[in-house]
């Protein structure tokens, strides 16, 4: 009884432990000056559970490790002048974070360092000239000093993502998002990259003390503000080229276009940042898959060895998604179900049920071999979701032929046909034969 009581203390213990770890957030700073301009952001994350544990970036004592075991799930980076980090931090332990799983919010400016130029190469991102920041001549706030680089930008040039950037944040009517720092530049061949905020088309990055000699790097539309990827393991990475973009101040001041002075009493700053934080630390656009069970029409449970070809089947998967923190079913129309052996034999939309799963129903192909049950969902946004199931299907026992088919029909008659040829000919020339003998026989009486 004692050693059962022990496990379940033990086993308690170690859930707790899980949940504290993947709460567990390291926040590296320039210096701690920016715990304080940045109290609002970092208050949301501790009211919804987050243990932010503040460090400066070129700490000798840093630590992401122990004993192979990571001591965080998910990592702040708001240090953009940091040439070097410390500890036992490099771009390439960070590489390695995102790879095990890990999550990394960046925030930089103009003058970002070496370190984070580094780590933003490995994410498929390349940040503008040192001293670079996004110009809009047209799209400037009133505070802006002359030269025109605390920008607004519209709520229009979000992702239209709205598990990423939140559903009530992209709208026209929406107030515009306050920025000032530098552009980034994302790799076009990079299907994991996401454009999580452009610049308006007016806007370009330069440095805005020095005279436009050549064509800069980034120019329009292809003017990143910030920019995201998520790995193929689901790590979710945001890289933002201003760390003002999370400040106080973005959050709470006023805000009106120079140009035209169209004013809001706020920025839209606060609900988009605190929407993109959810979602690369992975509070929203997660999805799981719940269960999976397939079986013949008719019947609950699969068959002990394989099927047969020509079955009738039914395949269910149940699909769950996070949202404020629980588990809820997930509810899309776009959901396929591919039925593979190398090339998919049949491929079709799984339709919601009453419960809340997606099912199909399809007759197996009149091809036996070894197939697959098929789920690969994958959308901007989400997380991956993609799950296989293998089954055998034989061909027909001998047993199980039919008797008659329908389309021989032409050649059961040509049999049968031939069958009372033969008998008619058989009887006519016995007969005749007969009557010859008989002939014969009374002609040799006579």
């Amino acid at each position: 009884m004692w050693k059962l009581l022990l496990v379940a203390i033990l086993a308690i213990n170690h859930c707790n432990a899980v949940l504290e770890t993947d709460a567990n957030t390291l926040v590296l700073l320039d210096n701690l000056a920016i715990r304080e301009t940045h109290s609002i952001f970092f208050k949301s994350l501790q009211d919804r559970g987050f243990k932010l544990t503040y460090k400066l970036a070129d700490d000798s004592g840093l630590l992401l490790s122990r004993y192979g075991e990571y001591l965080y799930k998910n990592l702040i980076i708001f240090a953009p002048s940091v040439e070097e980090f410390g500890g036992d931090i490099s771009v390439e332990r960070l590489a390695q974070f995102v790879d095990d799983g890990g999550n990394v919010l960046v925030a930089g400016s103009e003058k970002s360092g070496d370190a984070l130029r580094e780590f933003a190469s490995e994410c498929g991102f390349e940040l503008d000239e040192e001293k670079a920041a996004v110009i809009d001549h047209l799209h400037y706030d009133v505070s802006d000093t002359g030269d025109h680089t605390t920008i607004l930008t519209s709520a229009l040039n979000l992702i239209d993502a709205a598990s990423v950037v939140g559903s009530e944040n992209r709208k026209a009517d929406a107030a515009p998002l306050l920025y000032r720092g530098t552009g980034l530049i994302a790799d076009k061949e990079n299907p994991l990259v996401l454009k999580l905020l452009t610049a308006e088309s007016s806007a370009y990055s330069y440095n805005p003390e020095q005279s436009v000699s050549d064509y800069p790097h980034a120019v329009g539309r292809n003017t990143l503000l910030i920019a995201a990827l998520q790995a193929r393991n689901n790590a979710r990475v945001v890289f933002s080229g201003s760390l003002q973009f999370f400040a106080d101040e973005s959050f709470t001041m006023a805000v009106q276009y120079a140009q035209n002075g169209a004013f809001f009493k706020q920025a839209g700053n606060r609900a988009v940042a605190e929407s993109i934080s959810k979602w690369v630390f992975g509070e929203s656009g997660r999805l799981r898959v719940a269960s999976v069970r397939h079986h013949k029409v008719g019947e609950k449970n699969p068959p002990e060895q394989a099927y047969t070809i020509t079955d009738p089947v039914v395949y269910t998967i149940a699909i769950e998604e996070l949202v404020q923190g629980k588990w809820q079913p997930f509810k899309a129309n776009d959901i396929q179900l591919e039925f593979v052996r190398i090339d998919p034999f049949v491929r079709t939309f799984l339709k919601q049920t009453k419960s809340g799963s997606y099912e199909a129903r399809f007759k197996i192909p009149d091809v036996y071999g070894v197939y697959q049950f098929k789920v690969d969902y994958n959308r901007v946004g989400y997380t991956h979701l993609y799950n296989t199931t293998q089954v055998s299907v034989r061909p027909l026992e001998h047993t199980q032929y039919e008797r008659f088919i329908p389309s021989a029909f032409p050649y059961y008659t040509s049999a049968f046909s031939m069958m009372i040829g033969v008998f008619v000919f058989s009887f006519v020339f016995l007969h005749f034969k007969e009557e010859t003998r008989t002939g014969k026989d009374d002609k040799k009486t006579q």
